[in-house]
């Protein structure tokens, strides 16, 4: 079993996590202004991932510019990991790979706790990746414990890059936000993002 196995009816057996799915998570964040060269490079890309139209595509050519761009922001204060093995416990099958996944250190080598947000990329159901973010976020926690970090809460993305939806995880709550925003409110993601990682 691994992350992407779970399902909703699962994650609430193994480790007693409750849903709260008509929250508004977000409605009070303020936008932040996007980067003209991002901005640039979406323009030159969505088409290209929006008719290739696979989830590597999309990840690639949209999700991946926008974090990175986002990293170079708070290049002091964050790391981004794209891609790698994150085994935190077989038994529990909290072990995979996950697509991105963002943490509050500088150290960009080797990933350092605190994470504060896993996201997870899809081609195009962002319903069917919420219980795989859950699972990731619930593996964030532990290592962050692992490392004597304790986070009230750990954040989640599921993105097809044209759609993000983000999550929370405080205790054994998951809030799934109710609101999908389009990247046409790319300034509220960018938005978003900020606040996770300034307060």
């Amino acid at each position: 079993m691994s992350y992407s196995d779970f399902t909703i009816e699962t994650l609430k057996e193994q480790f007693e996590i409750e849903m709260i799915e008509d929250c508004n998570l977000f409605s009070q964040t303020l936008i932040k202004k996007v980067p003209k060269l991002l901005t640039e490079l979406l323009e030159r890309y969505v088409p290209l991932a929006i008719t290739i139209s696979t989830e590597k595509a999309r990840s690639e050519w949209i999700i991946a510019p926008i974090l990175a761009e986002f990293k170079l922001q708070f290049k002091d204060q964050t790391s981004l990991f794209s891609g790698i093995e994150f085994n935190i416990d077989k038994s529990k099958g909290l072990n995979g790979r996950c697509d991105y996944i963002l943490s509050k250190s500088k150290e960009q080598l080797t990933l350092t706790a605190p994470i504060l947000v896993m996201v997870e990329a899809k081609n195009d159901k962002i319903t069917g990746g919420i219980p795989q973010c859950i699972a990731e976020m619930i593996a964030a926690r532990l290592f962050n414990e692992q490392k004597h970090q304790h986070i009230k809460t750990i954040y989640g993305v599921v993105t097809t890059g044209s759609l993000w939806r983000f999550l929370k995880l405080v205790n054994n709550t998951a809030y799934v936000d109710i609101i999908e925003y389009p990247l046409q409110q790319l300034d509220k993601i960018i938005g978003i993002l900020t606040e996770i990682v300034t307060t």
